[in-house]
């Protein structure tokens, strides 16, 4: 078994009810969800003409390879309701694969850690919720040392 750290987002619809099901989705026998963190409002990063989004990262166990394990995070994607139309743009959710256990991927469909995650708060605030120290694998740094870098992103935890 091999811990992942996944990060969903979701700004249109029902963001809230996106997240919810895909975490349900996502929950087999070969991917057992462990924590889940809190939920934070963000404003978008790359795209800012478009709706605020809703985060969350989750910490899992899986039996899945990384290519399997993307195959599985697309399908989930397409099945709530995404449409890639715009780069970077508004979806009902998007999952990405954060960090799966020490390794690191570099393929044309996965990069892992992902790229921009030591750039992005509204990945690195939940992040240091479920592992504060946990280091990144390449820059060797721990989720709490990134997170001060971020620290100007606007971001809001919500009380649910």
């Amino acid at each position: 078994m091999k811990t992942v750290y996944l990060s969903l987002g979701s700004n249109l619809g029902d963001r809230q009810r996106h997240l919810r099901d895909a975490i349900a989705l996502l929950a087999t026998p070969q991917l057992h969800v462990k924590r889940v963190s809190c939920i934070y409002e963000t404003e978008p990063q790359d795209l800012r003409t478009q709706p605020w989004f809703l985060n969350l990262v989750l910490e899992a166990e899986t039996t899945l390879f990384p290519m399997q394990l993307l195959s599985r995070i697309q399908r989930i994607e397409t099945d709530l309701g995404r449409q890639r139309k715009v780069v970077k743009g508004p979806r009902t959710l998007d999952i990405d694969i954060l960090l799966f256990g020490n390794f690191t991927i570099n393929s044309d469909q996965l990069l892992v850690p992902h790229p921009h995650m030591h750039e992005r708060r509204f990945v690195l605030e939940p992040m240091v919720e479920l592992a504060p120290n946990l280091r990144h694998p390449i820059l060797r740094r721990s989720m709490r040392e990134l997170l001060g870098a971020v620290a100007d992103q606007s971001l809001r935890k919500l009380e649910l």
